[in-house]
């Protein structure tokens, strides 16, 4: 299957709705900054950011004129304090804005700030994008139900994103997977599984090998490594069932292959059924947190109603479920879908408790 046909050629942004921004504001994600996405527009010119070998990176490193750089310098590291810090000036005199590059591919165009500390030369970066709904709602759900916790900020139509480290899948995999050993090939198997399962359980698409990074971690005395999504701009968009679930798209053909050649059948639905667990448990955790973002996103537009009713009926030919033929939004297909996780892993449970008396 071609990307083309797999997914919409172009995702409209979303504005934020009030219940989203109650939400947003109730759990400490909504707050004043003082430069927004629009401010950084006014650069004065730009250079094409090249990579080590030469090649375009998409990114552009822009500049501005020198009556509007030691504002926006400023309010950059302010935002800084406020992301990673408790807000306050005293840690400006020891940061420095580096860069600021701006990406006209795909959905969001952001703005990546590069902050060094001048004291040891630590750096990392943050993203300023245009708020748009889908994507906040993404970010939310990778912070409740993923193994990894989320910093964003959200202010009127500016959103604020922390940068997540790893190294992005399509250099991974063209670079360092050939060279991984025949135990590392396994368990980066194992770990796309869980990730193609956990994508579509979120309902996040467009999983492409450049929208994740793979961490290695060094475990005692050998490599685990760790997949992790970057991208949350298709969030419940499309209507094709495929685009939320990483294994369809070519870009990840080699992962897929890998699977194939490392996996027992049996191997790999014992690791879809860990998936889900781990995400039943963290939705019973999350309990009502998940239930005000959900409520939320059930009355909120975040998608074309022809992708509502397609991705409904997809659904419901995988899961047999026919409540998702009742579903108007894309939030109410969510909905479903993570309830329809936590039911299965809660009637499992109490047939084994049931069991365990009868063998008693």
């Amino acid at each position: 299957m071609t990307q083309q046909r797999l997914m919409s050629k172009k995702k409209p942004s979303f504005p934020v709705s009030k219940k989203l921004e109650a939400f947003l504001e109730h759990y400490q994600r909504k707050i004043e900054i003082p430069i927004f996405y629009e401010d950084l527009l006014r650069f004065a010119g730009s250079i094409v950011v090249y990579d080590d070998e030469g090649n375009d990176t998409l990114w552009v490193r822009v500049y501005y004129s020198d009556s509007e750089r030691k504002e926006i310098d400023l309010s950059l590291k302010r935002v800084y304090s406020i992301l990673h810090s408790d807000g306050t000036d005293h840690i400006f005199q020891y940061l420095n804005i580096d860069a600021v590059d701006y990406c006209t591919f795909g959905n969001s165009k952001p703005f990546r700030i590069k902050v060094r500390n001048i004291l040891n030369d630590n750096f990392t970066y943050f993203y300023v994008k245009k708020a748009d709904a889908s994507r906040i709602y993404g970010l939310e759900l990778e912070h409740m139900l993923s193994p990894y916790n989320l910093n964003y900020l959200v202010c009127k139509d500016t959103l604020i994103e922390e940068h997540i480290a790893g190294i992005p899948g399509d250099i991974f995999i063209k670079n360092m997977l050939p060279h991984c050993t025949d135990s590392e090939k396994s368990q980066l198997a194992k770990e796309f599984v869980k990730f193609n399962e956990r994508s579509m359980i979120q309902l996040l698409g467009d999983m492409r090998s450049y929208n994740y990074v793979i961490i290695p971690i060094h475990d005692f005395d050998h490599v685990v490594y760790r997949i992790r999504a970057i991208d949350f701009d298709q969030q419940c968009f499309e209507g094709k069932l495929n685009v939320y679930r990483p294994q369809f798209f070519k870009e990840n053909l080699k992962m897929v292959e890998l699977v194939s050649s490392k996996l027992l059948e049996n191997s790999i639905e014992q690791y879809k059924v860990e998936e889900r667990s781990i995400i039943a448990k963290r939705i019973i955790s999350a309990n009502k947190r998940i239930k005000e973002l959900v409520n939320a996103c059930k009355t909120d537009k975040i998608s074309l109603p022809e992708n509502v009713e397609r991705l409904k009926m997809e659904i419901f030919n995988f899961t047999h479920d026919i409540n998702f033929k009742k579903c108007k939004t894309m939030g109410e297909i969510l909905n479903l879908t993570l309830d329809f996780v936590k039911r299965n892993y809660e009637n499992v449970s109490m047939r084994q408790i049931i069991d365990k008396k009868i063998n008693l």
